[in-house]
């Protein structure tokens, strides 16, 4: 009988006996007169055989010679190492020497071997020192035949790695290949040491679930595998290995690519899978038409795990979802590092407020006829210590989103206030310039508004008059309830209530009699429109639309503000056609509130 190891063969000689013929030294077979011991031995029906401490067999039973189709005493002086395969592989070998110096009490291994019929048995190999009662010592080797226990092993094995609905392998067994796979041994001679995945669940399977069932639902799924299998058989047509189907649960499916040739190979796979699973079904004379949606991955192995290859997928998925579905998407890592800052911002910023990582710049408004500067608008900035100076472009839809907004919605009006109730006193010759604060939605409605900037007005001393708070127009337009009342409240108190942005949303002026407002924002597409560029003339409609908005502005006694004012052609058009203020590069830049006092003090240019 030949045998199979579970482990490679050591790779340098180890000193192993002679196993062709008895060596030279071997102890003689074991001989004594009949007793019933050895009677026993000889007839009991597990195989065993007595081997000297130097590994040949002195004498076996009818059971062992049974497993080498042959007679016990043609196993005499045979080397048992070879007969039952312990020596290919080193730690068997070197446990089973040690057994025989009497360095270690037991050996007990698993072996494979080849019966002389042709048919494979596994077996459990015990070796173990027998009493040294009739001299020269010896061990006992005993072999037992577990082929039913392993089979039954196979078995629970099978059905615990694999999908009952589906029979495809399932994340056990997935996680188990991708761990594999990413092991570097198997690519160290002639791999491309790379991986791919693709990672896809079906869209409106949870309709079909709903609809029909959890019984129909389940047929679907196991028509899906069977595509997903045939799709993966095609795609491992003439190459080294089929990829790897599994059902990762739910509708979540997954095709393993090991040893990827790059991500050409992976789009095919991803392709074919996706016009697969368009297709319609059949189920018992119920036709269903689902989709796909599918990540894609692919990476040196040497460069990813499989927390990394997974997470990657499933962000891939997601996009694959958000882009619009029925599709498969390829890992974008610019989109992803995108992604990462914008988690990372989000987990950061409400401790930002407290840690003091938050700054205020300001950005006059000055007369259109006089030129004078007349107010200032708050934009907060965050220095954060991984991304540097961060614009409220990168933050405040965050903060919105997570009820930060509030906290740092809080200390944006109360520095703003404290900064414009300091250039006062440091000013008092000068008249006294407003300040403008942005407010989101979420703070009228999660907040107490009109109380916080109550409190802020009495904390700092400013005068209501002299700040003013923007909202943008399509959170002022419609507004009713709570946010119409803060509005009213809030004007009451003789804060100015401005509507950012105008022109962008309803631009229903008619509207506008009926809310608090007091000031129109133009928004800066309509003063882009006023440059001449190239040499071209700007479009004369641009003009009549914001001089037909100022005259109804100002007839009901709004003022009017036109953001992005760029060039000096911009600010006299502007001028003419009765804008009262003007904000943007031309007068300045956002600065610090020492250069606002600068030019309070008159010493600015």
């Amino acid at each position: 009988m030949s045998g199979t190891s579970e482990g490679p063969a050591p790779a340098e000689d180890l000193g192993r006996p002679a196993v062709t013929e008895r060596g030279a030294e071997a102890d003689p077979p074991h001989s004594s007169r009949p007793s019933s011991a050895h009677a026993a031995f000889a007839a009991a029906p597990l195989a065993m055989a007595v081997v000297d401490r130097k590994g040949f067999v002195r004498s076996a039973n009818e059971a062992f010679a049974a497993l080498f189709g042959g007679d016990p005493g043609a196993l005499a002086g045979q080397a048992a190492a070879e007969l039952v395969d312990l020596a290919s592989d080193t730690r068997t070998w070197h446990a089973y020497r040690d057994v025989l110096r009497g360095r270690q009490a037991r050996l007990r291994c698993t072996r494979r071997l080849k019966h002389p019929d042709g048919h494979s048995v596994w077996v459990q190999i015990t070796v173990a020192p027998l009493p040294d009662a009739d001299g020269g010592g010896a061990v006992l080797l005993s072999v037992r035949d577990i082929s039913v226990r392993r089979e039954l092993q196979a078995r629970l094995r099978h059905l615990q790695m694999h999908d009952p609905v589906t029979r495809l392998p399932n994340r056990t067994l997935f996680f188990e290949r991708l761990s594999g796979a990413l092991d570097p041994g198997p690519y160290e001679e002639g791999g491309a040491g790379r991986i791919g995945l693709c990672y896809l669940d079906l869209d409106g399977f949870k309709a079909v679930n709903d609809t029909l069932g959890h019984r129909v639902g389940d047929r679907l799924l196991a028509a899906v595998a069977e595509r997903l299998t045939r799709c993966a058989d095609e795609a491992g047509y003439a190459r080294a290995a089929t990829p790897l189907v599994a059902r990762l649960g739910g509708d979540e499916f997954a095709l393993l690519v090991e040893d990827s040739t790059g991500t050409e190979q992976l789009a095919d796979l991803a392709e074919s899978v996706l016009k697969a699973v368009q297709e319609p079904f059949d189920l018992s004379g119920q036709r269903l038409s689902v989709s796909a949606s599918i990540g894609v991955v692919e990476r040196r192995t040497s460069e990813t795990t499989a927390t990394g290859l997974m997470q990657a997928a499933d962000t891939t998925l997601y996009w694959a979802k958000a882009d619009g579905k029925a599709r498969w998407t390829l890992f974008d890592p610019e989109r992803n590092a995108h992604r990462m800052t914008r988690q990372a911002l989000s987990s950061t910023l409400r401790p930002a407020v407290d840690r003091g990582e938050f700054a205020l710049e300001y950005q006059p408004l000055v007369g259109m006829e006089d030129g004078e500067l007349h107010g200032v608008e708050a934009l907060v900035r965050w220095h954060h210590p991984q991304f540097g100076t961060l614009t409220p472009n990168r933050f405040i839809g965050l903060a919105e989103e997570d009820g930060s907004i509030v906290q740092l919605g809080r200390w944006v009006l109360r520095t703003a206030c404290r900064q414009a109730r300091q250039w006062q006193l440091e000013h008092p010759g000068v008249e006294p310039v407003f300040v403008s604060v942005n407010v989101a939605v979420r703070q009228v409605w999660d907040s107490d508004l009109v109380a916080d900037v109550a409190d802020i007005l009495a904390e700092t001393g400013l005068a209501p008059r002299l700040l003013q708070l923007e909202l943008t127009e399509s959170a002022v337009m419609g507004s009713a309830g709570r946010p119409l009342q803060a509005l009213q409240a809030l004007s009451d108190m003789g804060v100015r209530i401005a509507i950012d942005d105008f022109g962008t949303g309803y631009s229903n002026l008619a509207y506008l009699s009926r809310l608090p407002v007091s000031v129109l924002k133009l928004d800066g597409s309509f003063v882009r429109g006023f440059r001449y560029d190239g040499g071209t003339h700007p479009n004369p409609a641009d003009e009549v639309i914001v001089e037909a908005l100022v005259q109804l502005a100002h007839r009901l006694g709004l003022t009017v503000t036109a953001e992005c004012v760029e060039t000096s052609g911009q600010a006299t058009r502007l001028r003419r056609i009765g804008c009262d203020t003007g904000q943007g590069w031309l007068y300045s830049r956002p600065v610090t509130p020492d250069r606002i006092s600068e030019l309070l003090a008159g010493t600015g240019t």
